[in-house]
């Protein structure tokens, strides 16, 4: 029998489930509430359902927004024939904090993992094959994985007979690491050393 209140177990089990959380910090977090006044607690709980009901994916490149199609989409500065495909939004936030890429972006939604059981259906590529029409320039983004290796090879597969320019960062960033974990130097520098595919 738990002398812990149960409904401060549920709170503690709830943060326990963030990633790169663990029973501790999840403990310290939820005793960190408890001892906060009121109104902390209600405004955090207002920005999750904010965020939940105002935040969906792009119906044109996938990255989360509260407008549709997102900022990056309608912005007439952006170079309209670069395309980046990345995994994930976390991806795009990355790349775009270096500031010093100005294209636009299809985030797939993950990458091929068989093992997973995750095939070119689970993704977005059909929505990117739609997109390459006037498109000249596709910039894999991909990370450096396993998994990310093989979803490059797959999609330059499938792209390379459209007249594109396919390319991929270049080897800057270390193997194993996730992009939005790259600082922003490492990312500016693979982004201009990027390397054709085929």
């Amino acid at each position: 029998m738990s002398i812990i209140p149960e409904s401060l177990i549920q709170v503690i089990d709830t943060f326990a489930n963030f990633p790169g959380v663990g029973k501790k910090s999840a403990k310290r977090m939820a005793y960190y509430l408890l001892k906060s006044p009121r109104q902390e607690s209600v405004n955090l709980a207002k920005a999750i359902i904010n965020l939940k009901d105002r935040i969906h994916n792009c119906s044109q490149c996938h990255n989360i927004s509260e407008t549709d199609p997102c900022r990056i989409c309608t912005d007439p500065k952006r170079d309209k024939t670069t395309l980046c495909v990345v995994e994930e939004p976390m991806d795009v936030i990355a790349i775009e904090n270096t500031g010093n890429y100005r294209g636009l972006y299809h985030v797939l939604g993950g990458v091929l993992s068989p093992l997973n059981g995750i095939g070119p259906d689970d993704l977005n590529i059909q929505d990117l094959l739609h997109r390459i029409v006037s498109i000249k320039e596709i910039i894999l983004a991909l990370n450096s994985t396993r998994d990310g290796e093989t979803t490059e090879v797959y999609l330059s597969k499938i792209l390379r007979n459209n007249n594109l320019n396919i390319t991929r960062l270049a080897h800057g960033l270390p193997i194993g690491t996730n992009l939005e974990f790259a600082d922003e130097t490492t990312l500016i520098r693979a982004i201009e050393g990027r390397t054709n595919i085929l």
